[in-house]
């Protein structure tokens, strides 16, 4: 009995050891394809600006790239934000970006050039619309910026998209009735603390940098963007149908918010590529964002949220055709 024991017990482990490899085997198919080797080349990748999300993602998404794929080069190109995004790579200028829901339906509503080549790859997180003021300033709505020296966001950026149609749907001439100054969260920020504007707007993930750098050296607060205003903005239908009512979490910017929530605006961000781009390349930077997903969020806490269940879901673009492999072949 005591000889028959020790055999069973190392039939046992090596039963374990083999099922620990089969494991590990289709663990590293899901990630990586066993026998294939990665795209190699160059793709141009347009971020944002300094200080903001876009960036930062960008970013990290090169590092994580660069793991799965050594021979490919990632070229990170700023841009004043999403709608020049979509400009960019509807136009060959950039290969992949980030660009908020809405910008894309404006670009496409604007009958923009080469508008019908754009494609989905994943959708990301959500932007909220943030809108700063300093905490002794007393606007405590939008309509009360009126005659004040607003920020609304660089040109062709989703922020000013936004900004513009949150100032109308308040009754407020963006180019009449406020002093409007094109800065963005790379200077806004400072703008603000030292005075020379009164607010300004931000649309990005949660938390941006750029304010947080701000918490720690200036006391501000969000103006509350509530229901009814979106409302109001959904009755102007087309682009404005992807903004959603919501409420900043009192986790966003502790020391600003004090617990309390902040109601706002939502936009989901579109990772997205043009159809005539290598289905191939597509599927293993499809696959490099979603399994990147834990280690990108450790720094860039928007990207916790990105999910393979709603990542399919890149409107108004159709999924490009490498993304589409890539979610078929980790369908359940």
């Amino acid at each position: 009995m005591s000889k028959l024991l020790p055999r069973i017990g190392r039939r046992r482990a090596l039963q374990c050891a083999t099922a620990g490899v089969v494991a590990f085997g289709l663990l590293l198919w899901w990630l990586l394809p066993l026998g294939e080797k990665p795209p190699t080349g160059t793709i141009v990748f347009s971020t944002g600006t300094l200080r903001g999300v876009y960036q930062e993602y960008g970013e990290r998404l090169r590092t994580e790239l660069r793991k799965d794929m050594p021979g490919l080069k990632v070229k990170l190109v700023q841009s004043n934000g999403s709608y020049e995004n979509v400009r960019r790579v509807a136009t060959g200028h950039a290969d992949f970006t980030i660009a908020a829901a809405d910008a894309v339906e404006t670009y496409e509503l604007n009958g923009g050039q080469d508008a019908g080549r754009l494609r989905g790859v994943a959708r990301l997180y959500d932007d909220y619309v943030q809108l700063v003021v300093p905490r002794d300033s007393g606007i405590t709505g939008v309509a009360q910026l009126r005659h004040k020296r607003v920020a609304i966001g660089l040109p062709n950026s989703g922020v000013r998209l936004i900004a513009d149609r949150v100032l109308r749907a308040a009754g407020i001439d963006p180019a009449k009735d406020i002093t409007p100054v094109a800065d963005g969260i790379d200077t806004g920020p400072d703008q603000l603390r030292d005075g020379k504007i009164d607010a300004f707007f931000w649309s990005g993930g949660l938390p941006t940098k750029g304010l947080l750098d701000l918490a720690k050296k200036f006391s501000f607060t969000f103006v509350p963007i509530g229901e009814s205003l979106v409302t109001k903005l959904h009755t102007e239908g087309a682009a404005s149908l992807y903004y959603r009512a919501t409420n900043m979490p009192e986790s966003a910017y502790p020391s600003v918010q004090q617990g309390t929530t902040v109601p706002t605006i939502a936009v989901s961000n579109v990772l997205m590529t043009r159809k005539d781009i290598d289905p191939r390349l597509t599927e293993w930077v499809t696959r490099t964002v979603i399994k990147s997903r834990d280690d990108i969020g450790n720094h860039v806490h928007s990207a916790q949220l990105v999910d393979l269940r709603t990542a399919i879901y890149t409107d108004p673009l159709p999924l490009q055709e490498g993304a589409r492999r890539y979610y078929r072949s980790v369908k359940p």
